[in-house]
């Protein structure tokens, strides 16, 4: 483990974020409604990938539709379900997961300023920082993924049997670009 992680963050196991792929619209109302992206304003397909803190990939969702929420899907990926008792996760603003890991003992590293309605203090301008730039790794991963170009132009409902075979693959193929992360500071 890094050790900016070792002295700030020792219990993180995995850097989380949820990215979206476009596809087509559907014809059908019910999952037209499902696919569209509020977010994105266009129907997707989305999916939460984990990286550990040395930059690994070590996790990889299912697609799911696109309007379902980050939360929602960190839920139903069986993420939650391969971490322990003590562990925590990295997240962004959209993982408000209280509800999620009530109970399980698994704690959540987000930047403070987002939960935090008022004037936020030095301290929490430089944990909000810290954690945006620990979490960045897992960023440029999926940036990596979407520099083959395969997820460029919306997906043919035609192959939503083999796009997650395509997604999975996408992913792994990143292994072989060599590390993430270059050094820890």
């Amino acid at each position: 483990m890094p050790q900016v992680f070792k002295t700030l963050y020792p219990t993180t196991r995995v850097i989380i974020d949820c990215t979206e792929i476009p596809t087509e619209r559907p014809s059908s109302l019910a999952l037209n409604s499902k696919c569209y992206s509020t977010y994105k304003s266009t129907h997707t397909f989305k999916s939460l990938v984990g990286i550990a803190p040395h930059g690994a990939l070590i996790f990889i969702s299912s697609l799911y539709t696109g309007s379902m929420s980050d939360v929602e899907i960190t839920r139903l990926c069986g993420l939650v379900e391969l971490l322990e008792e003590g562990d925590s996760i990295m997240t962004d603003k959209g993982f408000v997961l209280n509800n999620v890991l009530s109970g399980k003992g698994i704690t959540v590293n987000t930047p403070p300023f987002l939960m935090n309605k008022g004037q936020i203090t030095k301290q929490e301008v430089e944990e909000t920082q810290t954690i945006a730039r620990l979490r960045i790794h897992v960023e440029r991963h999926i940036r990596r993924v979407k520099e083959f170009h395969l997820f460029d132009r919306p997906i043919p409902l035609s192959m939503v049997g083999s796009i997650i075979q395509i997604w999975t693959v996408a992913n792994i193929l990143t292994l072989f670009r060599g590390p993430l992360v270059k050094q820890w500071q």
